[in-house]
């Protein structure tokens, strides 16, 4: 039952990653850790977090102006995810559950409070540094480094290409920096590699369903849907914590 509700999740978050251009791991890693230790679950989902932001950030041209707008951002965000990871490693598994389950209901109450936060793209300089290094250090210890990130983007008023490439970009920079984070501190062993190795091919086929959805799909429905699921899993996961 445990090995059914894991693919389910990993499947359910790959289409979802593919048709909104985030979410794997505010999908994933919930689900995972509803039978297993969430720092194991953490490890599993890098492989094919990592796989999907690669494809997502080549897909469209302007990659390097990407790189380009987000490089400070992206720095940030190594040196908080390593500081996350070592907080990781250090803190109680019922900790690292609550803060996951805290921030996947903060992700919900701010998505549908349609709160409207704009920032002038003449701010980035001063706003990347510290908006990267705490998404990293969030994305550290809780696999979900993306609450900060959208919101950032979103308030910038990106257009739908630019977000979805941002958002990718960035998150493999983070997931890459994480690997090795987890890797030094040893909580990466041979086994788990290979059951990230796993889940990455078992995603690949909803991931590019949900590329399609993304192409093709009005968003708004599907995303309550999100939202609600992810609701119900953020209270399960806080009152499992407790």
């Amino acid at each position: 039952m445990a090995t059914a509700f894991g693919i389910v999740g990993i499947l359910l978050a790959s289409f979802i990653k593919g048709a909104i251009g985030f979410g794997f791991p505010t999908v994933a890693t919930p689900v995972l850790a509803l039978f297993m230790d969430v720092k194991r679950a953490v490890a599993i989902l890098i492989i094919p977090n990592l796989v999907m932001d690669g494809i997502q950030s080549l897909r469209r041209p302007g990659l390097i102006q990407t790189l380009r707008r987000h490089a400070v951002l992206c720095a940030c965000g190594i040196v908080g995810t390593f500081l996350g990871t070592y907080l990781l490693k250090l803190i109680a598994s019922h900790l690292a559950l609550l803060i996951l389950g805290t921030f996947v209901l903060a992700f919900v109450a701010i998505n549908v409070s349609r709160f409207g936060l704009r920032v002038n793209p003449r701010w980035e300089p001063v706003l990347s540094p510290p908006i990267g290094l705490f998404a990293g250090v969030l994305g550290g210890v809780t696999n979900v480094p993306g609450t900060p990130l959208v919101l950032y983007f979103y308030a910038l008023g990106m257009d739908k290409v630019e977000f979805v490439r941002s958002i990718s970009f960035s998150f493999l920079v983070y997931k890459a920096a994480q690997l090795v984070a987890i890797t030094q501190v040893g909580l990466m062993t041979r086994d788990l590699l290979a059951v990230s190795g796993l889940a990455t091919g078992l995603g690949l086929g909803a991931f590019w369903l949900g590329l399609r959805v993304q192409d093709r799909v009005a968003q708004e429905t599907f995303n309550r849907a999100v939202l609600g699921f992810l609701g119900v899993l953020g209270v399960w996961l806080v009152i499992r914590s407790l």
